[in-house]
């Protein structure tokens, strides 16, 4: 792939990226989106009616065995070389934030540190009653695991329909977007927010906007350079064309 020589010598000069990634990027390690997620038993039901607190506060077990289902279907995957690129990148750059809608946890396991997770991690399982984290629980329990802190019900630490993103974590990925000189936009659709707004935050106060996408967005009109393909293919050959 050839890359323009304006955006080669941007990012070789200029010291503030931001990165937002989407289930596009994770697509390529073999894990489908959330709404094409469905197989076997659960293809009878919708993502959307198994992801949310009164689903959960409906029959808390059904919920509970969809994500443990999910887990160990996500279990198998790694991070393709678009995750381990944007690893590079943050070695690269000197303020460097990457952003992800994605809870399945491979930017982690791909060596990236400055890492803000949306929508939260399904690997990570706190209590529904006094949001502590457990280290540990019974996958095959009959009922649903308990906090050792107060007995109230576990749940996936991932963001339901029907709530908010974790205050902090959105905080400071608004922050980073419109401080940043260069916005990356990866893999998603461009149309759900509050993550969408992030790459506007950032063209909005100056930042080059960079979109990586198997199609076109919404987003991609705004964009000062659009990529379509795999970011496991076009991020690769871009920290290669920059560092060699």
């Amino acid at each position: 792939m050839t890359f323009p020589p304006e955006l080669l010598s941007l990012l070789s000069r200029l010291g503030k990226l931001v990165a937002l990634t989407g289930a596009g990027a994770s697509q390529e390690s073999g894990l489908r989106t959330f709404r094409d997620s469905q197989a076997g038993l659960w293809a009878q039901y919708k993502p959307e009616d198994l992801a949310s607190p009164e689903a959960f506060a409906r029959d808390p077990k059904l919920v509970w065995d969809w994500y443990a289902w999910r887990r160990e279907a996500i279990k198998g995957a790694r991070p393709n070389a678009g995750h381990y690129a944007l690893a590079e990148l943050e070695n690269k750059f000197p303020q460097f934030t990457l952003i992800t809608q994605n809870v399945d946890g491979l930017h982690p396991m791909a060596g990236t540190r400055n890492l803000l997770e949306l929508h939260g991690n399904i690997q990570r399982v706190r209590c529904s009653e006094c949001e502590e984290f457990a280290e540990t629980w019974d996958e095959d329990s009959e009922s649903v695991p308990r906090c050792e802190e107060c007995n109230g019900l576990l749940r996936p630490d991932v963001v339901w329909f029907g709530e908010s993103l974790p205050r902090d974590q959105l905080e400071r990925a608004v922050e980073a977007a419109r401080a940043c000189d260069i916005f990356f936009s990866i893999g998603t659709s461009g149309v759900v927010q509050p993550a969408a707004s992030l790459a506007y935050a950032a063209k909005n106060n100056g930042a080059i906007l960079i979109e990586i996408n198997a199609e076109p967005t919404p987003l991609t009109p705004k964009t000062d350079f659009f990529f379509q393909g795999n970011s496991g293919e076009i991020l690769p050959e871009l920290v290669r064309m920059l560092w060699g």
